[in-house]
């Protein structure tokens, strides 16, 4: 006999399973809807701030417009550079740093017969060659002055205002690393002579300071050598014999330029090829490039170097060969202006004289061509996309590209 009780009990509960099941089984396809909604407003979003990016990417300028102008005077037998986002002018008896709107900032006054000049960042170094003083600047103000025992040949500054500096002496050359912020100001040094290591024909440091790079000219057994050597002043250093921490040797070759792109980046420039190496404690060499033709200019940034030759193709009167800091090379660019500078800001290459410009992507698309209103004694990249200080004879011009 069937208890009709239990029946209708038992018939209820499974009623309500279903229920349950179909409860669970709806919450389950509502989050998956959610889920794939999620995911595709996610892809449309992606796919249009692809699209947006590729064309603006490849988006070509065709107008400079002025924002913003400010009057300056330019002392007769000034040089100008430019100087992390800010103009700097040095002459004989003095440099001076200007702002975006034509503002000095600083000024020092000094007496020299052939200023030589530096640049890390947004520090400065200025010395006399063959002098004894070296004075260092950041775009604040004076940092201090370095006073040699020696007459300087050459230097280099790091971003933090430690200054590698040649020194030369009787029968030997010295590298001296002087802190102008620190009590010591010799920090470190490397003696160097034509028997034991080589004449040092280049020498540059990491913008951190820690390393330092040196190539050697010297001839051995009647053939011309050139050695590339690394020194470390941190810690890795302490533990090698004079700091020395690397280095590499090239037969019948000259090595007359090294530059650090940033603390473990950095590459060298010889007769022949183009090196780079890689490693911010022993760097190694990690790409070299070779070439048969005569180098016409060398140019470089964070990323990327260039070197400029004498075209080939009979298309352009120049070539400029961008390479990235891994050795790769990235871009060859043809063009025909007789360029004063070539500047590489962000994924920007920038090629100008005093009358017209061409800016390119890394890519080599020439996102702009065309001629200044009024004659460019130098361009300087702001932190805005596209857009410049540009130094004239008699104003200082904020200019975009549109």
């Amino acid at each position: 006999m069937i208890n009709v009780r239990d029946y209708l009990k038992k018939k209820k509960g499974r009623q309500d399973e279903r229920i349950r099941i179909s409860y669970r089984e709806k919450i389950k396809s509502h989050k998956f809807t959610l889920f794939y909604r999620g995911v595709l407003v996610i892809v449309l979003i992606a796919a249009v701030t692809a699209a947006l990016y590729v064309q603006w990417k490849n988006k070509i300028y065709t107008q400079m417009n002025v924002l913003a102008s400010a009057d300056i005077s330019i002392a007769q037998g000034s040089s100008l550079l430019p100087f992390s986002g800010h103009l700097l002018t040095y002459s004989k008896d003095g440099a001076a740093c200007m702002d975006i709107k034509g503002n000095d900032v600083w000024n020092q006054t000094f007496e020299m017969q052939n200023p030589m000049v530096d640049i890390c960042q947004n520090v400065v170094a200025i010395g006399d060659y063959n002098g004894r003083n070296i004075y260092v600047m950041d775009t604040n103000g004076v940092i201090g002055t370095i006073t040699t025992n020696k007459p300087v040949r050459s230097f280099h500054v790091a971003a933090n205002g430690i200054v590698a500096a040649v020194l030369d002496d009787t029968d030997t050359t010295w590298i001296y690393l002087y802190d102008v912020r620190g009590k010591e100001t010799e920090l470190a040094w490397i003696r160097t002579t034509m028997k034991e290591s080589g004449y040092p024909v280049s020498v540059s440091i990491s913008p951190n300071a820690q390393l330092v790079c040196v190539s050697y000219l010297y001839v051995d057994s009647g053939q011309v050598k050139s050695s590339v050597a690394f020194y470390n002043f941190g810690d890795v250093g302490q533990n090698s014999t004079n700091n020395y921490v690397s280095g590499y040797d090239y037969l019948n070759v000259i090595v007359p330029f090294t530059a650090f792109m940033d603390n473990k980046s950095m590459f060298a420039v010889s007769d022949d090829r183009i090196m780079f190496y890689g490693g911010a404690q022993k760097p190694v060499s990690i790409a070299e490039n070779l070439t048969d033709e005569n180098v016409q200019g060398i140019y470089y940034g964070d990323e990327y170097a260039g070197l400029v030759f004498h075209s080939t193709d009979g298309d352009n009167k120049y070539r400029l060969d961008v390479y990235h800091r891994s050795g790769e090379l990235a871009q060859s660019i043809g063009f025909d202006m007789e360029y004063s500078d070539i500047l590489f800001h962000e994924d920007q290459i920038i090629i100008y004289n005093e009358s017209e410009c061409s800016i390119y992507n890394i890519d080599g698309v020439e996102k702009y061509s065309g001629q200044f209103e009024k004659s460019a004694l130098v361009l300087i990249p702001q932190s805005g996309a596209y857009r410049y200080m540009i130094v004239t004879p008699d104003s200082v011009d904020t200019v975009e590209l549109q």
